[in-house]
């Protein structure tokens, strides 16, 4: 199996950040994976009513703007927010978003 590719911190752009953010399912995905330390991208197969490729397609574009960071544990895929990345890179961006998610929600 190919590596997956995450974008180095300084090739993470705003841009791409904000795309992938306006999406009402990735952002839910966000701020489920902002809400513990690592999920396994299987735990929200029954609840969230996407396809199983629609939502690998969904991960995947918020590894690729820089948001997340997925590892591979045998079968199984961990994401985790890349939080201090984002943070140095765009203060106060990710609590904005997090927070009005969580107000008004997708």
């Amino acid at each position: 199996m190919r590596g997956l590719f995450h974008p180095a911190k300084q090739d993470i752009a705003l841009a791409q950040v904000m795309h992938a953010l306006s999406d009402p399912v990735r952002l839910e995905l966000l701020a489920r994976v902002a809400a513990v330390d690592g999920e396994p991208c299987t735990a929200v197969a029954g609840d969230i009513d996407v396809h199983k490729s629609t939502l690998s397609h969904h991960y995947r574009v918020l590894r690729e703007a820089g948001l997340t960071m997925t590892t591979v544990d045998g079968r199984t895929r961990v994401v985790r927010l890349r939080r201090d990345d984002l943070d140095d890179l765009f203060p106060g961006l990710l609590d904005a978003v997090l927070a009005a998610f969580r107000k008004h929600g997708a």
